[in-house]
């Protein structure tokens, strides 16, 4: 079905490239390459199976079969039929094709859908006089085209269901944030455990979840039922397994992971979430408001995100984002916060110098991820006792 080695294209969020290129370098593939919300690169069997179970930043991995240029359907549906399904599915399989469409020449992602599915049963009509079914819903193989322009990729999807549907996730809030934008968010940060990591807005928990996840290096795919790949006729069963349980990599952690939320409901669904991952022994919450939370007694990452106005409607977001920043410079002074939000006013009102902003989408939603040194006493101080610090002699 596929050769040795063979490229992948792995979909991720804008914004999370580079973060996910790095990924894909520790699991050992090669010739990555990073494009607009995805990154190309050559794997093996192994390394695919290794890439769904283990990337943090990935949305789905596609496998390229084949590219060509069209300017019409009835020329999409003659290059799908030229290819040979029979090397990647058999009429015992059932199939579904999604459509990704950015063209002037095709205006119905719909019907190229159609097209595509016509070439398919079509070609095996032709060959073996029988005909695999089409299942939407619970499919075999799912063939993704993407067409940008004239330019028509067909890939298989190794993934299936997203990515980011890690399993854990039993409840959520009304806004929760996507496993893959927190995952890529910690990431961004640097944080892998080094220190206390706290999440004084965590709502459903999906940061502190993430955040136990990579400090104890398991790979977030582990709660999911099943990937894509799986159902394969191809399916190396013992290989995924080997991989699946090995255990080899997990890594102690000897620091707190601690979140808060002003929301008893908020609480008891992060609460939930976190029982559904395994991870209460390392993680704990409480009802709190932002401002009630005292100084760290030890060094902490503080990465959070705040209500912006987009869909939940708060009352006095500036005042909201005001006290935020205050908390930040009197409670945790000494330590960095990163903030990710869409409003720029609201950020604003933070008060703090940002020490580097990144621009990430939230969903469908620009946002900027702002770093913030908590630095203690005066500005001015603390740059030149960093400037000074390569210096300093330790005794």
């Amino acid at each position: 079905m596929l050769p040795a080695e063979f490229d992948i294209i792995v979909k991720t969020f804008q914004g999370l490239e580079e973060v996910l290129a790095r990924e894909l370098i520790h699991l050992g593939c090669n010739n990555v390459e990073i494009q607009r919300r995805a990154v190309r690169c050559t794997a093996n069997k192994a390394l695919l199976y290794k890439a769904n179970l283990w990337l943090r930043t990935a949305i789905r991995i596609l496998i390229p079969i084949a590219t060509f240029k069209a300017s019409n359907y009835d020329m999409v549906y003659q290059e799908i039929k030229a290819i040979d399904w029979s090397r990647y599915m058999t009429i015992d399989n059932t199939f579904a094709v999604e459509s990704t469409v950015y063209s002037d020449d095709f205006r119905h992602s719909h019907f190229v859908t159609y097209r595509v599915k016509d070439a398919i049963v079509d070609f095996f009509k032709e060959k073996y006089q029988q005909r695999p079914n089409v299942d939407a819903g619970n499919p075999d193989m799912l063939i993704n085209i993407h067409i940008a322009q004239q330019t028509c990729t067909v890939s298989l999807d190794s993934s299936g269901e997203s990515l980011h549907k890690r399993g854990y996730r039993a409840e959520q809030t009304e806004a929760p944030l996507s496993e893959v934008l927190a995952a890529g968010m910690i990431l961004l940060s640097g944080w892998h455990g080094e220190c206390d990591f706290i999440d004084p807005m965590c709502g459903s928990g999906t940061l502190l979840i993430e955040a136990a996840l990579i400090a104890l290096n398991i790979p977030p795919g582990i709660f999911r039922s099943q990937f894509q790949f799986e159902r394969w006729h191809n399916f190396d069963e013992e290989l995924f397994n080997d991989i699946y349980n090995d255990e080899s990599q997990s890594t102690p952690f000897e620091h707190r992971i601690l979140g808060g939320d002003q929301s008893l409901r908020a609480v008891q669904i992060a609460n939930t979430n976190i029982k559904s991952a395994g991870l209460s022994k390392y993680i704990q919450v409480e009802t709190k408001q932002m401002e009630a939370w005292k100084s760290p007694d030890a060094p902490a990452m503080i990465l959070f995100n705040p209500p912006y106005g987009e869909r939940l409607l708060t009352e006095n977001l500036l005042d909201l984002y005001a006290m935020m920043g205050k908390t930040l410079k009197h409670t945790f002074a000494g330590n960095t916060a990163w903030v990710i939000s869409s409003n720029m006013e609201c950020l604003d009102h933070i008060g703090l110098k940002p020490a580097k902003r990144i621009h990430l989408m939230n969903g469908a939603i620009p946002c900027e991820f702002r770093k913030y040194e908590l630095f203690a006493g005066k500005r001015n101080e603390f740059l030149s006792s960093q400037a000074s610090s390569p210096n300093q002699t330790i005794k």
